[in-house]
């Protein structure tokens, strides 16, 4: 998975530099720091998720492993279902993950099963289907989930049946059923 230029200290260990070397680099301008133990080539091109690769890098567990899944309201921006501009980066992380979000996100926790995520350039994102239900079970306006579910309907990222027959919990049911209503059906 590409990261945009972005890698961690960890990463340039396991590549062959010491902590000397990456001081050396970074002192040099040869590697930008950009967070705590995240460095980028400083010749690399800006792009439209540079923020969601680093929280990708920042959620990283002592495998490599990362760790949030970019989820709820900001998923559905990706997914360009509705208009929902979130002020904050929505992550879905496991229940025991440790570090603390910053102010500039929310920190969802659950485990998501890998056929509900899908790989984007540097970062994990949800599937629309899930997307959907985990926004139908929190707080977003009815208007905003009526529209999500048209477009996602619309853009064929979704059938009703599917969405209807998807385990979510009965609040989360009846948001979604109204949502449909509202979207006027959707097309199956």
């Amino acid at each position: 998975m590409s990261q945009g230029g972005y890698f961690t200290s960890a990463e340039a260990r396991k590549a062959g530099y010491s902590y000397r070397l990456q001081h050396f680099h970074r002192t040099n301008g040869n590697w930008h720091l950009m967070d705590r133990g995240i460095y980028r080539f400083p010749d690399q091109i800006d792009s439209p998720h540079d923020d969601l690769i680093r929280w990708a890098l920042w959620s990283r567990d002592r495998q490599g492993r990362t760790q949030a899944v970019v989820s709820h309201e900001t998923a559905l921006a990706l997914h360009e279902l509705s208009d929902v501009m979130p002020a904050k980066i929505h992550l879905t992380v496991p229940p025991r993950f440790r570090k603390k979000g910053a102010r500039a996100s929310v920190l969802h926790r659950d485990i998501i099963p890998d056929v509900q995520i899908e790989a984007r350039e540097g970062f994990l994102l949800t599937r629309p289907l899930r997307t959907l239900c985990d926004v139908a079970e929190g707080d977003l306006s009815p208007e905003h989930l009526a529209a999500a579910v048209r477009d996602a309907l619309r853009k064929g990222l979704v059938r009703k049946t599917v969405l209807l027959q998807t385990p979510v919990s009965p609040h989360a049911r009846e948001r979604l059923r109204e949502a449909l209503l509202e979207s006027d059906g959707g097309a199956d």
